[in-house]
């Protein structure tokens, strides 16, 4: 069997911030155990931050294009069932996210991730209409998917 280097991948990591509130959270829940002994607070510290950050990095989606397969966290579709990809930015993908958004569509999306790929699904069988999907780089998705659809920087619905 030979194994093929995907198209595209990418893993949706959080942002900074989300790193260091986890790191806070994690080191807070020691304070309880300081008044009882310093060292139990300590383990209890590095046992805390670190039981946090390892949730974070497992639960961490991967966007993937490989092989005639697009993934996008715990889904999984075969690029025939596939449609019209979308790529969109700011207000357009806010739109995607608020306003345009049906609630039908799966969703892998993270709020710290501002470009937004709407994708099709054209399976009769499917009864999912699109899939949203946060991305950092929706012009290297577009193109391992062979999209030649532009980035849309204002509102409009991949349904419409």
């Amino acid at each position: 069997m030979t194994t093929h280097s995907p198209s595209y991948s990418e893993k949706l990591w959080p942002a900074w911030w989300i790193w260091l509130v986890a790191v806070i959270i994690g080191a807070s829940v020691s304070l309880i155990f300081f008044p009882i002994s310093i060292g139990l607070g300590l383990v209890v510290m590095v046992i805390g931050m670190a039981l946090l950050l390892f949730a974070l990095v497992i639960t961490t989606p991967r966007l993937e294009v490989s092989d005639g397969w697009l993934t996008a966290g715990r889904a999984r579709i075969d690029l025939e069932h596939v449609g019209m990809v979308v790529g969109h930015r700011g207000p357009a993908a806010r739109e995607q996210l608020g306003p345009g958004f049906d609630a039908r569509s799966y969703q892998c999306i993270r709020g710290w991730i501002d470009p937004v790929l709407t994708v099709q699904i054209i399976d009769p069988e499917d009864a999912t209409p699109y899939w949203i999907v946060s991305t950092r780089d929706p012009e290297a998705v577009l193109a391992a998917l062979g999209s030649t659809e532009p980035i849309r920087e204002t509102g409009v619905s991949v349904t419409d």
